[in-house]
């Protein structure tokens, strides 16, 4: 009897060609191979399962070839490839820092570095799950990894690169391994089932894909449990049942029920999901990334991200256009506010049946929402007719004409929303403003003083609580310049600057309006003090040496023998 090899193992990538949706990183290592621009030590990050250490057996197998291809591929038959697939190579270490460590593991390894290779140009040491090492093991491995022998190579790996020591990163080439994607997953495990005579569906090998969330190594190890479990003849029912999937029939079904507000069969529906064992939360998940996926196919810019087989996609893009945007956009957030809150909530079943009630009511959410903006937007009637002849206006008042009258409506009026009112009074309001904020005929007119004078009081009144600006700004008449610059005087430039800056536009909105003139602006002048004249100037005791200095060079003489300071 053959011995069984799991097919994580069995159809391992030999070759670069063999590696699965890491081109870009594939590329680059058979390039610095091709021009011998080896780097001595390589770090390559990434998930688990996407071919890190795959890709280090790969480069170290290749780069010690004897006689390798055009492309860049080990040729299998010399020594160096037989010794290495044979597991018998002393030019290719491997080493488990998960399980090895501590200083002395290293040390060891350092040891093992001064060595040369027996075949082969170099000596390549694999070091996965780097980040394991302890901190003083990543010292010791500091100065070796820095300055190597020149036959030395390293390449380590790991899952989580931000655990290893900034000065190690600094010393190796970065390549960032990339998830698998589903599409891809898909066609790889649709070969092997192939190669292992084995009928599976393209929905069961997506459903794997997904499961196995961009890690080959973990979709090989799901085919080999379904194949365990069913034989040559895997179903889809058998899948989902295997793997404990929740069948997106039921997605369906409650995307459907939520479009028709049945909230009472998606609890029984619901019931039933956590009858079969599912557990509510991973429901809640599934549920979201179905509405995002029926949001997906609204646009045909964002089909190509729906990474399902022909036929469901067909079903999700059916489903899609009996739902609109807005429902889906509440569906959505119903669903995500669910989920974050459900390890919080005291009674989770309770609070994820609250998001079904909820996603019942959605559409007629959306549909009442858009029926009030089409309503906002939509004309009104000059004179709409009610059930007694009467206009609308004349029975309810018109909010426009009479600002402060109040009609009593009379006995034969029908019943009136109270929310059209408010909404009437506040479009009347605005349009009062927008009036009032309008510039008239006089706007291109100068400005008259006899105008001015009649806005000063209100201007003032702006800045009632602030009453060093108001009398700053009383002290002195305002002057009119050009027509249309309304000058005031200030004490000093500090006083100038402040005003303009915290309360110049506030000063231009007001006069513009009050006015009715949007060519009015602001202008401030420092006035000139008694002071400033030439007679009346103050001078400092240094401007007084200076001046007497200058006048007469003895006194500057007799400073300077004496050592005087002028203060």
């Amino acid at each position: 009897m053959d011995q069984f090899v799991v097919s994580a193992r069995k159809y391992r990538p030999q070759q670069f060609s063999d590696v699965v949706d890491q081109d870009n990183i594939v590329t680059t290592l058979k390039n610095a191979i091709r021009r011998k621009q080896l780097a001595h030590a390589y770090l390559f990050c990434g998930p688990r399962g996407v071919g890190k250490t795959t890709c280090a057996r790969i480069f170290a197998k290749t780069i010690n070839c004897l006689d390798p291809t055009e492309g860049m591929e080990a040729c299998g038959a010399c020594e160096s490839c037989v010794s290495f697939a044979e597991g018998r190579s002393y030019s290719i270490h491997e080493l488990d820092a998960a399980s090895n460590n501590s200083v002395d593991d290293i040390r060891e390894l350092i040891d093992k570095v001064r060595i040369p290779p027996q075949v082969g140009k170099y000596s390549v040491y694999i070091i996965d799950e780097v980040h394991m090492l302890s901190q003083s093991a990543f010292n010791a491995f500091l100065k070796t990894l820095e300055e190597p022998p020149s036959y030395a190579l390293f390449i380590l790996a790991t899952t989580e690169k931000h655990k290893v020591l900034p000065t190690i990163l600094s010393r190796c080439q970065v390549f960032d391994f990339n998830r698998i994607s589903i599409r891809t997953m898909t066609r790889y495990l649709a070969e092997v089932a192939q190669k292992e005579e084995v009928t599976i569906g393209q929905e069961s090998l997506q459903v794997i894909a997904q499961k196995a969330d961009g890690a080959m190594r973990d979709a090989l190890t799901l085919l080999d449990q379904c194949i365990a479990v069913s034989g040559k003849d895997v179903t889809y029912q058998q899948v989902i049942s295997n793997l404990n999937v929740l069948d997106r029939e039921y997605y369906f079904k409650l995307t459907a029920m939520a479009l028709e507000g049945s909230y009472e069969n998606m609890l029984v529906l619901f019931d039933e999901i956590l009858t079969r064992g599912f557990n509510a939360l991973h429901f809640i998940g599934g549920l979201s990334s179905h509405f995002r996926d029926l949001l997906v196919c609204k646009q045909p810019e964002s089909l190509p991200l729906l990474e399902y087989g022909e036929e469901t996609a067909r079903r999700y893009r059916k489903q899609s256009q009996a739902c609109s945007l807005p429902f889906l956009f509440r569906a959505l957030s119903i669903c995500t506010q669910a989920e974050a809150g459900y390890k919080q909530s005291n009674l989770p079943r309770l609070h994820i049946e609250m998001a079904l009630i909820r996603l019942s009511q959605a559409r007629n959410h959306s549909e009442a929402k858009e029926g009030r903006k089409e309503e906002r937007e939509a004309p009104v009637p000059p004179q709409e007719k009610d059930v007694s002849g009467q206009s609308l206006q004349e029975s309810i008042g018109n909010p426009v004409s009479t600002k402060n009258e109040q009609q009593a409506p009379s006995a034969s009026c029908p019943a009136v929303s109270i929310k059209n009112l408010m909404h009437k009074n506040i479009k009347a309001k605005q349009k009062d403003l927008e009036q009032q904020s309008q510039p008239d005929d006089n706007a291109n007119r100068d400005l008259e003083m006899k105008d001015l004078e009649k806005v000063l009081p209100g201007l003032y009144a702006l800045f009632r609580d602030k009453p060093n600006l108001s009398a700053t700004l009383k002290r002195c008449p305002p002057q009119i310049l050009e027509g249309y610059m309304v000058q005031f005087s200030v004490i000093n430039e500090l006083q100038k600057t402040w005003i303009e800056e915290h309360y110049g536009r506030t000063i231009d909105s007001y006069l513009r309006q009050a006015l009715r003139n949007k060519k009015v602006c602001m202008s401030l002048t420092v006035e000139e003090s008694p002071g400033d004249t030439p007679g009346n100037t103050c001078y400092m005791p240094e401007e007084k040496a200076k001046f007497m200095a200058e006048k007469h060079p003895e006194v500057a003489a007799l400073r300077d023998d004496l050592s005087l300071d002028i203060s």
